[in-house]
């Protein structure tokens, strides 16, 4: 705390700022927010005796009493008098009263607060949010009472009143912990509460309640042993040091675990946020004004839904729908599912699974989204699709959840995102026919009847304009073969021209030219439908809707589509808000469009036709590419200022956006993910391969943070892959040093040294310099991590001398670091120190932000090495508090676990654990196998060390298996701490 109170009072001009009172810390005074002196240390006990009473007088031989004990001074009572006295006067008047020989302090009538007494009044209400259900507030309120302790209660103060008191507090605030705990568990939060929970059994090691807790979330995070080896550990303990066994309640846990009790997986309702009320997904889409007809398809429908619902016992109900594209079975579902909501209390999912298109949603990452929208953290999904699937049943379990999966691909897509849990409903849309979902409802949906069919087309022109020109009418609706979304295009075209009437739309349609055949014929019916609204465009919205259908991603943002055009961001606006109005495009989200996937189709068939020149097709993606690779460049650079890459990258034409403030600029790169990743894959041709590479050389953040890596890695392949078949050996070396990068992140260092070794041939065979520096650079780091330490020097110090010879200083700094790390695995820690602390030098000359937190990595493990273990946490500390602003998931991870060795060190075996937790948890689903090996070694001797062996050995174990199965060294010390005596 820095001494001022937490609360600040709101008053009027001239009137006095209340007192406020601590004893949850020092004893301390304020006025608004002025420190007001206490005084001696026999002072602050008699202040805080009378605090503690709440407003009840002490009489002057209770003080006595509290103060010293039985061997008072023989002016104790003159003394008790002088610092009343004191008191008072430092204090507002009639707060500290005389009465009955005695002395109160009051605080009644707002003359002051006291923290103790704010913490009872939260822990109050906490407890009947508690009773109600609001286990979400309860958390947050039990929070706020115990951000009001400020370390040791009744600090420094003396007498055995205050070290009765201060024990009573200390208890009260482990029992609010505990309670706290026990709130996260219930709600999902099992793998942030494993790291706490480490540390509190740490320092209170009989404690049995907290112990429980631990296993309970261990259980939880998918690590059995570890919770079972949690007892084992208390049993030796409380044998050791008290001569007892473990209570019932932590002996049936133990016995509920072995036997895998159903009753103790996580609950289905875990919260994302800590305040927020229970989550109730309502994500489906708006159903239309004007649906008609279908009626015997939705009383079907909702027969099977209803029965869903209130058939007590009955499995999950599951309704296919099938039937060629825009014959309305997203707007059948759709118009089903909102009627059916009531019956759903507990929400609606919705996803469009884009089966109809080249690259369908994968359950997992669809698994991952229906998560968070039900409130499940982020940082606890795990990462393989089985368990998600697993978790996202027992998520649902108990709930009333109706589940909308749309434009799905076949039934193998579908399967793992079935609720499978009574009282659930889920409706599919298709193309095909799923014969192969099992225990689905099938329903094949045709096209409407002539009488739902002119209804609707009335509905949408207008009673009045129809009613008189009633075969016309029919014939439109004919022509357009009954097909939903073909009639309501036909239809809002006319809508939109008052002076057309609908024999002239008729008329239209009977034109040869508009494809009326294929209108009838399957498939093509979809793409001559479209053709209706294509054909009324003008000539710019027609351009615009045939090139933007040519880029790959599932949506574009507006100044990407500005790029696409040729065309200023105002004008590229106005022109795709008037496609919108045509239904040929949707609009995602403020300044974000995209199409339905036929309707892609149909824009790029458009573009093969009529696109003149065709050129102009390249030219647009051209300007694309442009467009992301400088916009993407801008980013890199402001992350890495003074770094030359971005001088070394292929030339743009076209120019991107920029970014004053580098949280915008990333915030950008990690919105824009997806679809620049799109562009790559889409530009590794002729005249494009060039930038595709380095623009994915540019962002290689999205690798690093860990949020694209597997998309990244793919691509990195390709491009290797496209390169080499065109011959082109500079762009080749660019996409193996990104492959190189992308391995190296993902711990796989084998295929890393092997890219990269092709790399650097390449790079010298091409005259390509910036390529040659950082795949020597790379391969320098690969070597750290297989203990090639002579190779490893070798490759840094030409890594180095390349830097320096293109006067690239953070290239320079970072090789620096580099070798900083061969240095310290050869014993030369000296210098290791030194090499590093020039290195993170370089960066801060440069304000390198995000690399200067690389360099105080390297430089917190010389000095952890070297025993400056103070030093080494300073460092440490910053980098990490860069690498979570920056979003470095990896880094940030790595720094935890490179704090945690530094604790085991510096002997904070329970400081080390709880690091280590916290690394094991950030780095889930990226680092790779090997450094979680790492992580678990680290844990281990942290677990070791507070008596915590059984779950030690735990964690050994499953980092033995690691390394044994990758072939690592590291093995060999795993090895030696899981049977000492077999290695001495």
């Amino acid at each position: 705390m820095d001494g001022v109170p937490r609360v600040r009072e709101q008053r009027r001009p001239g009137e006095q700022a209340a007192l406020r009172f601590s004893v949850l810390g020092p004893v301390r005074a304020w006025r608004g927010g002025e420190s007001l002196p206490t005084g001696s240390p026999q002072q602050r006990a008699l202040l805080a005796a009378l605090l503690l009473r709440e407003g009840r007088t002490a009489t002057s031989g209770e003080l006595i009493d509290a103060l010293w004990g039985e061997e008072p001074p023989s002016q104790a009572l003159a003394a008790v008098r002088t610092y009343a006295s004191r008191l008072r006067k430092a204090l507002d008047p009639g707060v500290l009263i005389s009465e009955s020989g005695g002395y109160a302090i009051r605080l009644s009538d707002g003359a002051g607060t006291l923290d103790l007494a704010e913490a009872q009044e939260l822990s109050a209400d906490a407890e009947k949010a508690k009773h109600s259900g609001d286990l979400s507030l309860a958390r947050e309120l039990l929070s706020g009472a115990l951000a009001l302790w400020d370390g040791e209660p009744l600090a420094s103060v003396p007498g055995p009143y205050a070290d009765t008191q201060r024990a009573r507090l200390e208890e009260w605030r482990l029992q609010l912990l505990e309670s706290r705990l026990d709130m996260d568990l219930e709600q999902g939060c099992h793998a942030e509460a494993v790291s706490e929970l480490t540390a509190l059994t740490a320092a209170h090691p009989l404690r049995e309640r907290l112990r429980e807790l631990l296993m309970l979330a261990l259980y939880r995070s998918g690590r059995q042993a570890e919770a079972l080896a949690v007892y084992a550990d208390t049993r030796r303990l409380l044998a050791d040091e008290l001569g007892v066994d473990p209570r019932a309640g932590l002996k049936e846990l133990q016995q509920r675990i072995l036997q895998a009790d159903p009753g103790l997986a996580e609950p289905s309702a875990p919260a994302a946020e800590p305040a927020a009320a229970p989550v109730r997904p309502a994500q489906l889409p708006a159903t239309v004004t004007d649906f008609t007809g279908r009626a015997s398809f939705v009383q079907e429908l909702s027969d099977v839904l209803a029965a869903a619902s209130t058939e007590e016992g009955r499995v999950m109900a599951v309704s296919a729908l099938a039937g060629i594209g825009g014959v309305g079975k997203t707007t059948l579902a759709v118009h089903v599912a909102h009627q059916a909501r009531a019956a759903f209390p507990d929400g609606q999912l919705y996803v469009d699974l884009q089966g109809t298109g080249p690259r369908a949603a994968e359950p997992e990452t669809v698994l991952g989204a229906f998560l968070r929208a039900l409130g499940h953290p982020s940082s606890s999904i795990p990462d393989s699709l089985e368990e998600r699937a697993a978790l996202y049943r027992s998520v649902l379990d108990g709930r009333r959840i109706l589940v909308l999966l749309d434009n799905a691909r076949d039934a193998a897509q579908v399967r793992p995102l079935l609720p499978g849990m009574e009282g659930c409903a889920a409706l599919v849309t298709s193309r095909a026919r799923m014969v192969d979902l099992a225990g689905a409802h099938l329903v094949d949906l045709d096209v409407m009847s002539p009488e739902e069919a002119l209804q609707l087309f009335t509905r949408i022109v207008g009673q009045e304009r129809v009613a008189s020109e009633r075969e016309a009418a029919l014939d439109v609706v004919a022509a357009c073969g009954f097909l939903p979304l073909a009639i309501r295009i036909a239809a809002s075209r006319l809508a939109a021209r008052r002076t057309w009437t609908v024999s002239v739309l008729a008329a239209k349609l009977g034109d040869e030219r508009r494809r009326l055949d294929e209108l009838q014929a399957g498939d093509l019916a979809v793409k001559a439908t479209f053709e209706l609204g294509y054909g009324q465009l003008e000539p710019a919205q027609a351009r615009a809707f045939r090139l933007l259908g040519l880029a790959d991603g599932p949506d574009i943002s507006l100044a990407a589509a500005a790029a696409v055009l040729d065309l200023p961001v105002d004008d590229t606006e106005d022109l795709l808000e008037s496609l919108v109005d045509t239904s040929l495009l949707e609009s995602a989200a403020p300044g974000r469009y995209r199409y339905h996937d036929l309707v892609r189709l149909y824009a790029r068939a458009c573009a093969e036709r009529d696109e003149q020149p065709p050129s102009e097709r390249d030219a647009a993606l051209s300007r694309l590419l442009d467009f992301y690779l400088a916009t993407t460049a801008g980013v890199y650079a402001i992350d890495r200022p003074g770094d030359r890459l971005v001088e070394h990258l292929e030339p743009t034409e076209y120019p991107g956006l920029v970014f004053e403030d580098r949280h915008r600029a990333q915030d950008w790169l990690y919105a824009e993910a997806v679809c620049t990743l799109a562009c790559v894959r889409q530009s590794m041709g002729p005249g494009t391969l060039a930038r595709a590479v380095d623009l994915l050389w540019a962002a290689c953040d999205l690798a690093e943070s860990g949020a694209n890596s597997k998309e990244y890695e793919a691509i990195a392949g390709a491009a290797d892959a496209a390169a080499q078949e065109a011959g082109a050996p500079r762009a080749q070396g660019r996409a193996l040093t990104t492959l190189a990068f992308v391995h190296h992140i993902t711990g796989r260092f084998d295929p890393a040294d092997r890219a990269a070794t092709r790399a650097l041939k390449l790079a010298l065979a091409s005259s390509d310099p910036l390529t040659s520096c950082w795949s020597s650079n790379i391969l320098g780091v690969i070597a750290i991590y297989q203990n090639r330490h002579e190779d490893g020097e070798a490759h840094l110090t030409r890594a180095i001398e390349n830097f320096r010879a293109c006067e690239d200083r953070p290239g320079e700094a970072s090789a620096l670091c580099n070798l900083s790390r061969i240095h310290l695995a050869t014993g030369r820690t000296a210098s290791a120190v030194a090499l590093a602390e020039q290195g993170t030098a370089m960066y801060d000359d440069m304000d390198h932000a995000l690399k200067g937190a690389n360099g105080r990595y390297a430089l917190g493990l010389a000095l952890t090495q070297s025993g400056q273990l103070s030093q080494a946490v300073g460092r440490l500390q910053e980098a990490l508090a860069v690498f979570r602003d920056s979003r470095q998931r990896l880094w940030e991870g790595m720094t935890l676990f490179r704090l945690a060795e530094a604790d085991v060190a510096a002997r904070r075996p329970a400081q080390a654990a709880a690091n280590a937790e916290l690394a094991l948890t950030v780095l889930r689903g990226i680092g790779g196998d090997w450094r979680r090996g790492n992580v678990l070694t680290v844990l281990g001797r942290a677990l070791s060390a507070i008596g915590q062996s059984g779950r030690a050995q735990v964690c050994w174990r499953e980092a033995l298996d690691i390394f044994e199965a990758m072939g690592a060294p590291e093995a060999a010390e795993v090895r030696s701490l899981l049977n000492p005596l077999a290695v001495a």
